[in-house]
């Protein structure tokens, strides 16, 4: 069962449980700890429904997190999974909250998380694509969900990411331009987005700028020209765009003047 949604405006005395009625401390289990500042109602509270005071309960009281791990609010699965003990933890990879899950991935052994790599849910696959290293992570390059292949090129060695270069998705092969060798990027100046060009182009060699002056992007065509080699600038002087043309000017003339100042 799902708690309501709670009121970001909620006043402490107004506290609320999981299941929408108002938090007792007098019934509650960790009376005790009211006296030695364990817990506050409406601050730091495992009956809370807030996510932000059941984490606060437990970030004081790690201890008890162990004993609250098969709590019916997954709410409270999850954050007493971050500060329960690892060796309780392995049940929470069946459990059937993906958050709970994800919690689980994220600190257990590597070794114990890999089958998560193709758990049903997204969450739970970016958590395991955080942590994975090698073949395992490697074998993600594949999912079917683009933002957990972004967390694989963001996490490869670089030689590795020419695998992701025709990545169908342009996000994912942005971040391929921003994180491959240099001497690969070459394969990506004619990439049909034009953002990834413009990653590729803040990157490429001097030498190979040429390969993108006639980019049909302004934005890619500027990002060349920014870093484009002195010889290189008068080509781009007949720009069809002023921008363009304003900039390599105005490179063309500090390039000038220094070699006066040094004359």
């Amino acid at each position: 069962m799902i708690a309501p949604n709670p009121d970001p405006n909620q006043e402490p005395d107004q506290a609320l449980d999981w299941q929408g009625q108002p938090v007792q401390c007098g019934s509650c289990r960790h009376q005790s700890l009211l006296q030695e500042d364990g817990c506050k109602k409406g601050q730091r509270c495992v009956q809370d429904r807030l996510g932000q005071r059941i984490d606060r309960f437990f970030a004081k009281n790690p201890g008890l997190a162990d004993h609250y791990l098969n709590h019916p609010y997954f709410e409270v699965r999850t954050l007493a999974a971050r500060h329960a003990s690892p060796f309780r933890l392995p049940p929470l990879l069946t459990d059937s909250e993906p958050e709970v899950r994800a919690m689980a991935a994220l600190r257990l052994p590597l070794q114990r998380i890999e089958p998560l790599a193709t758990d049903p849910e997204r969450r739970v696959r970016v958590a395991v694509a955080s942590r994975l290293h090698g073949r395992a992570l490697l074998g993600m390059l594949s999912d079917e969900d683009y933002y957990v292949r972004l967390v694989v090129v963001r996490r490869l060695p670089p030689e590795l990411l020419p695998l992701a270069i025709s990545d169908i998705e342009p996000e994912v092969r942005q971040w391929v331009a921003r994180r491959l060798p240099n001497e690969r990027l070459c394969g990506m100046v004619k990439d049909k987005a034009p953002m990834v060009r413009v990653a590729v182009a803040e990157r490429l060699p001097e030498a190979q700028l040429h390969l993108m002056a006639d980019d049909p992007d302004i934005r890619v065509r500027f990002a060349v020209t920014e870093r484009a080699p002195v010889e290189m600038l008068p080509q781009l002087l007949e720009d069809q765009e002023e921008a363009i043309r304003e900039l390599a000017w105005a490179r063309l003339a500090e390039a000038r003047a220094a070699r006066s100042d040094k004359s």
